[in-house]
């Protein structure tokens, strides 16, 4: 029976079939036998949406763009440069308030502790990042940036984006029993998907965690400021899509340096 189903959800099953089993065995003492042990978990690697360094700096400093957008948009687009700062999980960037908040000999730091994972973080924040807390911030206890719903942020993300004129093709596919299906043969939406369609509040996280990584930053410290563990497969993932924009700009480095070509200078003789 074929229901259609991606291979990241049926194997989420699977591991959550084999936890019973085992428990079942190591805990309970019923012995229900091994063959579980052979529940074969399929994954998938599903490509991560981010903006380049290039995409982050136009939405950080170009004025123009911003004075152009309705009051909506300017509140969700200082949440999104924020977040593309900070590498905040959505979770606890929303719920940012002023307890948060040091200020140090002038300099501002971001202390949180995670939900998800109690992991402590303390980042320096930019001039930029600053001034969109001091834009909306006014005592120790009210948040720290806008308060919005994480459905309507999504929403007014992509019309964001769409503004910022990133509407180009993209292509989207899943896994389903190993074999890749493209989306947009599949969607609803005939002219498939655009860049600005797949913009979530998850990029926030995801673009701030590769800037850092493309623009330099060891992965040590990296991982210092989002959280992720020293083995982490997900920051991996991180660390190759970075790789990638690096590749990009060392190759256009090479590329200017064989466009230089030597002449040899003419000797002047003084009479």
């Amino acid at each position: 029976m074929n229901l259609g189903l991606y291979d990241n959800y049926v194997g989420n099953n699977m591991k959550i079939l084999r936890a019973f089993f085992n428990y079942l065995n190591n805990e309970q003492g019923l012995r229900v036998g091994s063959f579980h042990k052979n529940f074969y978990v399929r994954n998938e690697e599903i490509p991560i949406v981010v903006l380049s360094p290039e995409q982050l700096n136009f939405l950080i400093y170009d004025k123009s763009f911003e004075e152009s957008l309705s009051n909506r948009l300017q509140r969700t687009k200082d949440i999104f440069v924020f977040g593309c700062t900070v590498a905040l999980r959505v979770s606890d960037l929303l719920s940012l308030s002023g307890s948060n908040l040091e200020i140090t000999e002038g300099k501002y730091y971001l202390n949180v502790i995670s939900k998800k994972t109690q992991t402590p973080t303390r980042i320096k924040l930019p001039d930029y990042a600053i001034e969109i807390i001091q834009k909306y911030h006014r005592s120790r206890h009210k948040n720290l940036l806008p308060v919005i719903s994480n459905f309507n942020l999504n929403k007014n993300l992509k019309l964001l984006a769409e503004t910022a004129g990133w509407t180009t093709q993209v292509a989207k596919t899943r896994g389903r029993r190993g074999i890749s299906i493209s989306l947009d043969k599949t969607s609803k939406i005939d002219k498939g998907f655009r860049f600005c369609d797949l913009i979530t509040s998850h990029t926030m996280r995801r673009t701030a965690i590769t800037t850092m990584l493309s623009l330099g930053m060891t992965e040590f410290m990296v991982r210092k400021i989002s959280g992720h563990a020293a083995n982490s497969k997900e920051f991996f993932r991180y660390v190759a899509l970075a790789q990638s924009y690096i590749d990009k700009e060392t190759e256009a480095l090479f590329r200017r340096l064989s466009e230089k070509k030597f002449e040899p200078q003419q000797l002047v003789i003084n009479a």
